[in-house]
């Protein structure tokens, strides 16, 4: 149980990270922890009238995968539906992306940004 709550605390504060290099970097936070249904967006920014809807990995470095190995096919399904019901719901028809922050503590924390990492569906 301990362990559980360590990985959700972990997870918060790779948000956190990944939420402030996105802040420097000119993106406007839309909306944070995005929920549809069961689904969560963790990040959902606007830069250069284009909707970004990010997904962020955090891992320390001692474990094996890469963070953004850890979006398969069915989380990014998911992360479509989330996605089209957000920009449904706010009457968005405008571009849009999907990205993953991975965020790696080792001695420090080193964020890397995959821009456009996934293309789940060809069109909304």
């Amino acid at each position: 149980m301990k362990n559980n709550k360590h990985n959700t605390q972990f997870g918060k504060l790779g948000e956190e990270i990944a939420e402030h290099y996105l802040l420097k970097k000119g993106y406007k936070i839309k909306a944070k922890n995005y929920r549809f249904g069961r689904v969560e967006i963790d990040i959902i920014c606007e830069v250069n009238n284009e909707i970004v809807f990010v997904e962020v990995k955090t891992r320390t470095s001692d474990q094996m995968a890469y963070p953004e190995q850890a979006v398969g096919k069915s989380k990014q399904k998911n992360i479509r539906l989330a996605a089209e019901n957000y920009l449904e719901e706010n009457s968005l028809t405008v571009s849009h992306r999907f990205d993953i922050i991975a965020v790696v503590k080792g001695e420090k924390f080193e964020i890397e940004h995959f821009e456009d990492a996934f293309y789940p569906f060809d069109t909304l």
